[in-house]
């Protein structure tokens, strides 16, 4: 079935209006992301109102009609890429106003014995440009890298990239090798893509935001609200993880704030507030980047060394006591508080297989384990480490 050029004007103006009208849309119900949105928008817009100047180019004289749709066409490109590179915290708007300067000097400078030349080819060079620079923009924005939305919206810019470049650099010279008829058909497949990038890209962007979304809503439910650090819940999750992996054994360290009720009642919530997300700061450090550090409950914090000795876990749990009992914590009336910790430390070996019991289980073993050694240090003093005895893990061996 033949479909001619300006049906697929007409299809592109059409879903993009859409496209403009879900992401508005959106915008209402995702304020985190509203300059994106109202850039994607703008864009969408600005496409079909060129496509539509396009389809109408010859009503105005010379090189106007053919020069205005261009230029309406570019700005929605670049607004597009602009709503793509807020979500790195960037801005592109001297570059796009020079470039859209450039694309009328062109004009200006092509007039109307060149006219042809640059709608057919020359003005593919400045979308495939922009459209390169929106892949390089999506590529760069890490905290989105994990996103699968993210795949779509590079394979689609990339791709609609290497249509337009092909359009400016090869086409000329085909289209002089096999005449008229492979124009006409160059043109319909530079429309089929435009279709194609109408409804792909928008609904990949939306995608994109839902997907972030959805991931900031599931990391704030492992995450406790006060220290930054995880929650009972992400500290399971992670030990089940290392459990499952390739380590040799697994230390635990259990943490509880000394006499932390005491600094409640004499100095207020707010102070207490403050040395839990001093014991989190200090302890993140000192652990490492390796380990997995949560508060499990009001003043008590847990943390999984893989790969840690009981003799290593003592002299880190040892280095948090001594760190954090030096630390001063400073209330909102200039009073001093100097709050210690406890420590209790269990260690577990980890076999090849395990078949009797859940992973789950075997954390809340080895926190047990923990807690004991915890108590046996509050009764000997506080402001210290205690050691539970080594407790290995029930495993058989498949082979």
């Amino acid at each position: 079935m033949h479909v001619d050029l300006t049906t697929l004007y007409l299809l592109v103006i059409g879903t993009l209006l859409v496209s403009a009208a879900m992401t508005l849309w959106e915008r209402k119900i995702r304020p985190e992301r509203s300059g994106a949105l109202a850039f994607w928008t703008a864009g969408y817009t600005a496409l079909a109102a060129g496509c539509l100047a396009a389809t109408h180019r010859q009503m105005l004289p010379g090189i106007y009609g053919a020069a205005t749709s261009n230029l309406i066409i570019m700005s929605g490109y670049l607004l597009i890429l602009e709503g793509i590179a807020t979500l790195n915290g960037r801005r592109h708007r001297i570059a796009s106003g020079a470039l859209l300067a450039g694309i009328a000097v062109m004009w200006c400078v092509a007039g109307t014995r060149w006219q042809g030349m640059v709608w057919d080819y020359v003005s593919a060079g400045p979308i495939a440009l922009v459209s390169a620079a929106t892949t390089r923009e999506i590529m760069l924005c890490r905290p989105l890298k994990h996103l699968r939305a993210r795949r779509v919206i590079v394979a689609t810019t990339a791709s609609y990239a290497l249509l337009y470049a092909g359009r400016a650099l090869l086409l000329p010279f085909l289209a002089q090798a096999f005449g008229p008829g492979f124009m006409a058909m160059a043109s319909a497949v530079t429309m089929y893509g435009g279709v194609l990038y109408s409804v792909v890209l928008p609904m990949a962007l939306l995608t994109l935001i839902r997907e972030e979304a959805h991931d900031r809503l599931l990391r704030a439910s492992l995450t406790d609200y006060l220290t930054g650090l995880g929650n009972r819940r992400w500290f399971f999750e992670q030990g089940a993880r290392l459990l499952g992996g390739a380590h040799r054994s697994l230390s635990l360290l259990a943490f509880d704030m000394d006499h932390f009720k005491a600094i409640n009642d004499r100095h207020g919530h707010a102070t207490g507030d403050e040395v839990l997300r001093s014991f989190a700061r200090i302890a993140r450090k000192q652990l490492g980047p390796e380990a997995v550090l949560a508060r499990i409950g009001g003043e008590e914090f847990a943390a999984l060394l893989p790969d840690c000795d009981i003799m290593q876990a003592r002299r880190i749990g040892q280095a948090v006591v001594q760190h954090f009992g030096g630390h001063t914590t400073v209330t909102a009336h200039g009073i001093a508080v100097n709050a210690t910790v406890s420590i209790g430390l269990a260690e577990m070996a980890i076999g090849q297989k395990h078949c009797e019991t859940s992973a789950e289980d075997d954390l809340g073993t080895l926190l047990a384990a923990a807690d004991r050694a915890l108590y046996e240090a509050k009764a000997r003093g506080r402001n210290r480490v205690e050691s539970a005895a080594i407790t290995p893990l029930p495993r058989v061996s498949f082979g």
